[in-house]
């Protein structure tokens, strides 16, 4: 049974990514394989049709779980996504936390965006998983440095948006006002197929997933969609709690985003 909250959600969601795809001349989405970004992609096959008419990215570092290596392929070639690759540009000894998010993550998508000519990107963040990305707005510019400035953004009320021309591209954020809760109705509600490193084994599961030098899991014995969401009324720990600390501090999240990091 789907809830009236998770519909309003989603249909704000629809409106902001058809609203994306009529102003960008080439847009694209940003798809870590993780459950925000998966959800997103649903998001976009109801928007259109069961479809996603825009070319998805995923950043490869070089260090993903094999879980996740999986899960990229097998979804996209069920969903028939159109699937690029933006390679890391540090070699995999050489990567620490804070330069794997930074110059590695963020230098490869700036790479793959100007081999492209993407002029808009989907970014599936939400404004309750950092102090920092609740200061985003749903269409955020970016400079011709990558550059964001949190303290002089574009207007937003209501439905209404502007679009600075001088941008160099601009990142466009549907999920911003889901919460995790939401996300994970949302998946349930749709049976929406996930990456199972969310699912428990052997006591333990993954709440917040990126690669393998930034992410630990937590103990849980949820190995359900039905589990997690009773487990998550349960919880009183930040979901990004299992995620390398030297770059989730407020100082250092705010200087990578600042310098295009998501």
């Amino acid at each position: 049974m789907k809830t009236a909250d998770t519909y309003e959600l989603k249909q704000r969601s629809i409106f902001i990514v058809r609203e994306a795809r009529a102003r960008f001349n080439n847009l694209a989405m940003l798809w870590s394989g993780g459950k925000d970004s998966t959800a997103m992609l649903a998001l976009c096959r109801e928007a259109f049709f069961n479809t996603v008419p825009f070319p998805v990215i995923h950043i490869d570092n070089g260090i993903d779980f094999p879980e996740t290596y999986d899960f990229l392929g097998r979804l996209a070639k069920t969903w028939n996504l159109d699937l690029l690759i933006a390679k890391s540009v540090i070699k995999k000894d050489k990567i620490s936390g804070i330069a794997c998010c930074g110059a590695n993550k963020t230098e490869a998508l700036k790479k793959l965006m100007k081999k492209e000519g993407f002029d808009g990107l989907i970014v599936s963040i939400r404004s309750d998983e950092h102090g920092i990305r609740a200061k985003e707005r749903t269409f955020s510019p970016r400079d011709a440095q990558w550059r964001w400035n949190y303290q002089n953004q574009p207007v937003e009320a209501w439905n209404y948006a502007s679009v600075e021309k001088d941008a160099d591209h601009y990142r466009i954020h549907p999920l911003l006002h889901w919460r995790e809760l939401d996300v994970w109705r949302y998946i349930s509600e749709n049976n929406i197929p996930l990456n199972p490193l969310y699912f428990s084994r052997a006591g333990k599961r993954f709440r917040s997933l990126g690669c393998t030098r930034c992410t630990v899991a937590i103990r849980s014995s949820a190995a359900t969609v039905t589990d997690i969401l009773r487990e998550l009324g349960d919880i009183r720990v930040s979901e990004r709690s299992g995620r390398a600390q030297d770059k989730e501090t407020q100082a250092v999240m705010e200087r990578l985003r600042a310098l295009g990091y998501m």
